[in-house]
């Protein structure tokens, strides 16, 4: 929880701002409909991990069975 303080977010709901008016809304769809309607979208996928001991090691380089080039070519 202390990452969650420091970051302000234990109580979200107690900083809630007050709901849109219905000028705004309407405001907000003659600029949506002057664009032609069109959306965009941003998204981001975060993820995150920490060493383990039971993790896999890599192997040493040259040590492999097989080649790259070999794994390549039989996808194609």
């Amino acid at each position: 929880l202390s990452d969650l303080r420091g970051m302000g977010e234990t109580n979200v709901l107690a900083q809630q701002h007050p709901p849109l008016s219905r000028a705004i809304v309407v405001r907000m769809l003659e600029i949506f409909a002057a664009s032609g309607g069109r959306e965009t979208f941003d998204i981001v996928y975060l993820t995150g991990w920490a060493p383990h001991e039971s993790q896999q090691k890599p192997l040493k380089p040259g040590s492999a069975a097989s080649s790259l080039a070999a794994a390549i070519k039989n996808q194609s």
